[in-house]
């Protein structure tokens, strides 16, 4: 059986690891920060949902589209809930086609903690942008993901783009 291994994702499970429960859920945390604040990784609130970007991504782009209401059950999701959540990771591709021209995407969300959920309570379905050859030499090989691109440049250039959307 091969094996590929992706050391990077330890950094983020020690993380969620470490998180001071009494400090509550950081997908919660996230939620109440400022979408103009340059600093947090926000990209659009929505009034049942938001887009974050991941603070750990495996590709430049990758995208959370987060429900506010902390549910780890899937199917607890309101229709409301349901819509945005399609409807913000529509957004989110078009967003991502325009600006960094992906060849493909993969979207989805890990249900519990067996599926790789890093996060397991509380729901978050991830987009992430492919580029034909993303997976190279240097995860594979050498165990470093190479990011091309600053989490905060990502952030404006997809804030530029949501509001053009919105108008």
């Amino acid at each position: 059986m091969e094996k590929l291994w992706s050391p990077w994702r330890s950094q983020y499970i020690e993380l969620i690891k470490e998180n001071d429960k009494s400090q509550g859920c950081i997908l919660c945390n996230i939620s109440k920060q400022n979408l103009s604040d340059p600093e947090n990784l926000l990209v659009d609130k929505g009034e049942l949902t938001f887009t974050v970007l991941n603070l750990y991504p495996y590709n430049n782009g990758h995208l959370m589209v987060v429900p506010y209401r902390h549910t780890s059950d899937f199917s607890s999701l309101t229709v409301g809930e349901s819509l945005e959540a399609m409807q913000k990771l529509q957004l989110a591709v078009n967003a991502l086609k325009i600006n960094f021209h992906p060849d493909g995407f993969n979207i989805g969300l890990n249900l519990g903690i067996a599926s790789g959920a890093g996060l397991h309570e509380h729901l978050h379905f991830h987009i992430v942008p492919r580029w034909n050859g993303d997976t190279n030499f240097m995860p594979v090989i050498g165990e470093v993901k190479v990011i091309s691109q600053d989490l905060l440049a990502t952030k404006k250039i997809l804030l530029d783009a949501y509001t053009s959307f919105k108008k």
